[in-house]
């Protein structure tokens, strides 16, 4: 099964003069916990999740109204929609992420995430395999 059959089509992405109250406030409107971030050409430049807005933004003293960018990851891992699922769930694992951008010559159209490989009953083993990698500690607990 490719990312095509599994992924999220429909995907809200904002751009990059957005604000990080801006970004939170679709969030909690769309009820998901990450959003890409795209150029003018609806290219990919970043991704923003629930967590950076805690950590890069609250806790480093930014505010709502300061821009999206001085937060968003953008060392972006991606997906194209005809790659295997498996292939999806190794790139998150190795890299302890849980949504994947999906991305075809060179625009977003899709996401996938640990979940979507979790109600396909095939892919079970690789989504269970890839969240127990996400969720190892990346550094030692104290």
């Amino acid at each position: 099964m490719k990312v095509r059959d599994i992924m999220t089509n429909h995907v809200s992405a904002v751009n990059t003069n957005a604000t990080i109250d801006e970004i939170a406030k679709k969030m909690k409107e769309l009820n998901v916990g990450s959003i890409p971030i795209c150029d003018n050409q609806n290219h990919v430049v970043g991704i923003v999740t629930d967590r950076d807005i805690v950590v890069r933004g609250i806790v480093d003293g930014l505010q709502a109204s300061d821009n999206v960018e001085s937060i968003m990851s953008k060392e972006l891992i991606y997906v194209s929609p005809e790659q295997h699922a498996h292939e999806a769930a190794r790139l998150m694992a190795q890299n302890q992420i849980r949504r994947l951008p999906v991305i075809e010559n060179g625009e977003l159209v899709g996401l996938v995430s640990i979940g979507d490989l979790a109600v396909r009953n095939i892919y079970v083993d690789d989504a269970g395999k890839a969240l127990s990698d996400i969720s190892l500690p990346s550094r030692p607990m104290m």
